[in-house]
């Protein structure tokens, strides 16, 4: 049979034998209630009484088979289509997740990029350059990239915490001297007004003198 080909699962297999067995039965038993038409004025012998009895037998088992299968295979439906719908959500689950990986993925890269052409202020620095660097420090001459940046960045800040520390300094030894130069200024104007008052007493004394 065409459908036998067609068909691979062994249950609708047995199903479709099942089927072709009923069929060929009813052929028969059709064929029989023909002849007894024809011959309905005799008797049936009773050996065709038997033959018809037992097809009838055997079309009842082969119909009851037929009636089980159709109800297993409603059941078999039934289930085919819960796995089935199962299955799908599953893979409606899955499809979604695998979107918000993609997602998350762009946002990721976005991010990357947005972090890898940053114009970061420490590129602004005016750092020592690297030979100059290794050779004041050869300590760290096997640092990877990022190592050695932080370590050109320590040596810049601690180049300028101590400048800082020079100018501090300086700036205190300038207020000193301005310091010190405001007071020698304040003793100069008050020795000047002391000797403006010392002259101012003297004047009498150098009239008397001028008179002998």
């Amino acid at each position: 049979m065409a459908s036998s080909r067609i068909v691979q699962d062994s249950f609708l297999q047995s199903v479709l034998l099942a089927s072709a067995d009923a069929r060929q039965r009813c052929m028969e038993l059709i064929d029989l209630a023909e002849r007894s038409a024809v011959s309905s004025s005799h008797v049936l012998p009773t050996d065709t009484k038997l033959h018809l009895s037992q097809q009838q037998r055997l079309l009842n088992s082969d119909l009851a088979s037929l009636r089980d299968a159709s109800r297993e295979s409603i059941f078999e439906v039934r289930m085919t289509k819960q796995s089935t719908s199962e299955a799908r959500q599953e893979i409606d689950r899955l499809h979604l997740q695998l979107q918000n990986f993609y997602y998350e993925e762009r946002h990721l890269r976005g991010e990357i990029s947005a972090c890898e052409s940053y114009d970061h202020q420490y590129q602004q620095l005016p750092l020592i350059p690297v030979e100059e660097f290794l050779r004041e420090k050869p300590q760290h001459s096997h640092d990877d990239e990022k190592s050695l940046m932080f370590a050109r960045i320590n040596h810049e800040l601690a180049e300028r915490e101590a400048l800082e520390q020079q100018r501090q300094g300086l700036l205190k030894t300038k207020q000193s001297l301005i310091a010190d130069n405001k007071k020698r200024k304040e003793d100069l104007a008050s020795l000047d007004k002391d000797l403006e008052t010392f002259i101012d007493a003297a004047k009498p004394i150098q009239k008397l003198f001028e008179k002998h």
